[in-house]
């Protein structure tokens, strides 16, 4: 977190600042290490040359203190015995504020700095430059510690989706079908990362209908004979992500379904195994799209080929039609091109995988094939 600061510090003169006010919560997490529970008290992340500046809520005091090195902790409250020390970030905003150069040029991030605080920035003469560009580039590439988490993730997600699938069948509900694979998820971190911090994503739309939602939460439906599932999952351990997803069937698909779906695996795959260092981004989306529509299904696409992954479910690059960012080494994206068809099905798989020197290294693994994704009726 230091070298991502004194980074941020020395490029301060390029982005044309003198200090930096950070809002966006993975970004917090990014330049601080607190990744804090999002709700309804406001977290300000405040950097100038000199210090780090941190305003949290005082249930948040003791967490701040583990996780960050900050140099200055502004602690508001909402309790009556407490009322006297300050109700209110807004204040402490203003305190820290004082602690900047008069007129200072001061980076914010447009996408998520409240207008309220934009206002009082405005009101007290400083200049406001966005710096959402600078932060997203940041962080498009992953040292080598970010690496080892996302493998790891790579590794749970794939477990975690791999006993969902394996306890599949007609009768139980989607959310039961997550659960499965939720346990295992769960009881596997325990055993071999003591002390470490788990989140998850996983959503499980079954029936023709609903797997043209692409993303929808897992309900209550129970799944049936016949039924088309698209099962998709996200592991965070430690704060960074991967995701694995797979579309599968309860008992012998449709022809047509089985046509779609060997349009949207082959495009899956030939785009993963295209994918590299000095690409652009939308060389990656074509490969897919390509596939797609000389099959005739284009006009079923609703979404890019991939996205960034890390920090956060979806980051920047983007695998779209229309970026031209030259992709690096370090990226890691998510690889799921998607085919919804109304009245046949959804379709999409998705893998993870991070560019090297060495190629593209996948780090989610299931089958892929029609024949192992065809759960028998029981």
């Amino acid at each position: 977190m230091n070298h991502r600061i004194q980074t941020l510090r020395s490029d301060f003169s390029s982005i044309g600042i003198d200090a930096a006010i950070i809002m966006n919560f993975e970004n917090q997490f990014y330049y601080s290490g607190l990744k804090a529970i999002t709700y309804s008290r406001p977290i300000v992340l405040g950097i100038d040359q000199n210090e780090t500046h941190l305003i949290i809520p005082s249930l948040e005091e003791e967490h701040a203190k583990d996780k960050t090195d900050v140099d200055k902790l502004y602690v508001y409250h909402e309790t009556k015995l407490e009322s006297s020390r300050g109700e209110s970030y807004l204040d402490y905003f203003v305190q820290m504020l004082a602690q900047f150069s008069p007129n200072a040029r001061i980076g914010i991030e447009y996408s998520s700095c409240p207008v309220i605080l934009r206002n009082i920035l405005a009101d007290k003469g400083f200049t406001l430059l966005n710096v959402d560009s600078y932060i997203a580039e940041k962080r498009f590439i992953k040292d080598d510690v970010e690496l080892n988490l996302i493998k790891e993730s790579g590794r749970l997600v794939s477990l975690a989706l791999k006993h969902s699938l394996e306890n599949a069948k007609a009768g139980i509900t989607e959310i039961e079908l997550d659960q499965y694979g939720n346990s295992a998820l769960f009881d596997e971190v325990a055993r071999t990362h003591p002390n470490s911090t788990l989140d998850f994503f996983v959503m499980s739309p079954s029936g023709v209908k609903r797997t043209n939602m692409p993303h929808v939460f897992s309900n209550t439906r129970k799944l049936e004979n016949n039924d088309i599932i698209i099962h998709s999952r996200q592991v965070g351990f430690n704060g960074y992500r991967a995701e694995c997803e797979r579309t599968f069937f309860i008992g012998e698909p449709t022809a047509e379904q089985r046509k779609v779906f060997s349009v949207a695996v082959e495009a899956q795959l030939k785009a993963l195994e295209e994918i590299k260092i000095g690409m652009r981004a939308s060389e990656v989306n074509e490969i897919a799209r390509q596939i797609i529509a000389d099959a005739g299904y284009e006009k079923y696409m609703k979404h890019r080929t991939g996205h960034g992954i890390g920090i956060g479910l979806h980051e920047e690059p983007s695998l779209r039609f229309d970026n031209e960012l030259v992709l690096q080494k370090g990226m890691v994206f998510c690889v799921e091109p998607g085919i919804y068809v109304p009245g046949i099905g959804g379709f999409r798989h998705s893998d993870t995988v991070i560019l090297s020197d060495k190629g593209t290294e996948l780090i989610t693994q299931y089958p892929y094939s029609i024949e192992e994704l065809i759960i028998e009726k029981r």
